[in-house]
């Protein structure tokens, strides 16, 4: 081998590898503490829209498409967004590998914050929510096999022999990583043999023929975004940057102190911006922290949350009311919040996966038994990658639970048995069907069992005071149905009916909280 060739390749010293090394885990280290103090409910919003099953089927149906290892490990990762601290863990390992394998790629020990580039540029595109994560290990995937493969063809030389090898193990190594890795196969193939990128897609345009995919999604990637329509520039650009930074980056002049220095300030300015949420939408990820706080059932932490900063979007401003409802504050507090009118209780339905599990949580806590359990459904099925949802299917097997449809709800639960975070929670549930006494001494199983209506009937979210009505002449201990009831016609301003409602309601019980108390004077007054 040739001393140039040896050089061609080669890492800094002992001192300065000890100094990168440092600066990687500091790296690592920021994008730790982003995750999990700063957007811990985005890990668990990802973690929800999927299932993860240990089960051969699963695994053939995932490795039957384009992509699909690099699908079945970013699904397998995911799951243990359940646990934030896990979550951000997993993703600052693998912002490190990019990181780390985009240097070993560069061809000069110089720029060393230039590695960071493609790392960088991943982090702002995990802003957009629908990012998942097999895109992430499919780029770690294809600089792990550049950086091997380099290695290995660094040593093979230029003769005529030796490159012809190449290029039957490149034949060869496309098309198993692309079934592997999908069109990330033409960042590895760029790298190693730019000519190969043309076969490349070759192999690409062939296979879309025989998958069921639209042409256009095969060519951009069946399981990097979670829309099947669209694919973001941003996810393009990545690669490009990648391919830059690896292999022209020698072409740079010599680095010196400026020139570092500079470097790191840019990189560091840039990171700073993303860390305090630079193309992250505010809004999005507002309501995706008060859904998560729903589903953890932390009332306290939502009404917190409200009191730092009032909500004013239809799902935040209903998240809130919930609470307040929960902890029984609604007529108490009510218009301590901007509000919205009805629609604030109860929002109009949307075909949308991630604002109908929300509207679901309420008719559930309401006593609507029937009406979640379609919404669950209904929320599962308007996942735009048709995959299935961990917290759905949990939603599915406990109203089939309430309902007492035991066999169905063992279907579901046999299901979650087969997760990791699930499993515990599948397990009892189970023993339950087994003894149905542990359903009517559960705290709120049972509770719900109480106030949900045996006869379903129909009716539009337009007349939530009717629905209440409906539920608090079925069981008047049902305390959120009593503040629905008599706060939709106060907040859509209609005082006859407000009076009409309250008057009903306090005959019957004694509810006779601020708001109510404010609401009737004022009505007597005005007389």
């Amino acid at each position: 081998m040739k001393k140039s060739q040896k050089n061609k390749w080669r890492i800094a010293n002992p001192p300065q590898q000890a100094t990168q090394w440092l600066l990687t885990i500091l790296f690592g280290l920021v994008v730790f503490f982003f995750w999990r103090l700063r957007y811990p409910f985005a890990l668990t919003y990802q973690e929800q829209f999927q299932l993860f099953l240990f089960d051969g089927d699963y695994f053939t149906e995932r490795i039957a498409e384009p992509g699909g290892l690099a699908r079945y490990i970013g699904e397998f990762l995911t799951q243990f967004y359940n646990s934030p601290a896990l979550g951000a863990f997993i993703l600052a390992v693998l912002f490190m590998l990019v990181q780390r394998l985009t240097w070993r790629l560069m061809r000069s020990k110089e720029h060393y914050f230039l590695s960071f580039l493609p790392a960088v540029c991943l982090w702002y595109v995990l802003g957009d929510e629908s990012v998942l994560l097999a895109y992430v290990v499919a780029l770690v995937i294809a600089l792990a096999v550049c950086w091997g493969f380099a290695k290995m063809f660094l040593g093979w030389g230029y003769e005529h022999k030796m490159l012809l090898r190449r290029l039957l193990i490149m034949i060869c190594l496309i098309p198993l990583l692309y079934w592997a890795i999908g069109p990330m196969v033409i960042l590895t193939a760029f790298i190693l043999m730019p000519v190969s990128v043309i076969y490349a897609i070759v192999v690409m345009w062939l296979s879309a023929h025989y998958l069921p995919y639209p042409m256009t999604r095969v060519m951009l990637g069946i399981c990097y975004y979670r829309s099947p329509e669209i694919l973001p520039t941003m996810l393009m650009v990545i690669p490009i940057v990648t391919i830059l930074v690896s292999n022209f980056v020698r072409l740079l002049p010599k680095a010196n102190r400026m020139a570092s220095i500079i470097e790191a300030s840019v990189m560091l300015m840039i990171i700073l911006c993303i860390f305090h949420g630079f193309g992250y939408d505010a809004k999005k990820y507002e309501l995706m922290e008060y859904d998560q706080l729903v589903r953890i059932k932390d009332w306290k932490g939502i009404i917190a949350k409200a009191e730092k900063q009032t909500p004013d979007k239809p799902m935040s401003v209903c998240a809130n009311n919930l609470a307040l409802a929960m902890t029984n504050q609604l007529g108490e507090r009510v218009f301590d919040f901007y509000q919205r009118g009805s629609e604030g209780l109860l929002p109009s339905f949307e075909r949308n996966f991630s604002t109908i599990q929300l509207t679901g949580e309420v008719y559930f806590y309401l006593g609507l038994v029937n009406t979640a359990q379609r919404l669950a459904f209904e929320a599962m099925e308007a996942i735009p990658d048709y995959s299935k949802s961990g917290r759905m299917m949990k939603r599915l097997a406990e109203t089939n639970l309430i309902n007492g449809e035991y066999e169905v709800a063992r279907k579901y639960l046999q299901m979650l048995d087969k997760t990791i975070f699930y499993r515990p929670w599948a397990q009892q549930a189970l023993a339950m069907i087994d003894d149905e006494t542990q359903i009517d001494a559960h705290p709120v199983y049972s509770t719900l069992r109480q106030f949900r209506l045996e006869d379903d009937f129909l009716f539009s979210e337009d007349e939530l005071d009717k629905i209440c009505g409906q539920l608090f002449m079925h069981d008047q201990k049902n305390q959120m149905a009593i503040q629905y009831l008599v706060m939709a016609p106060l907040l859509d301003g209609d005082a006859q009916r407000f009076f009409n409602y309250v008057t009903y309601v306090q005959s019957k019980v004694n509810y006779n909280p601020r708001y109510v108390r404010e609401a009737i004077a004022k009505i007597r007054t005005t007389r």
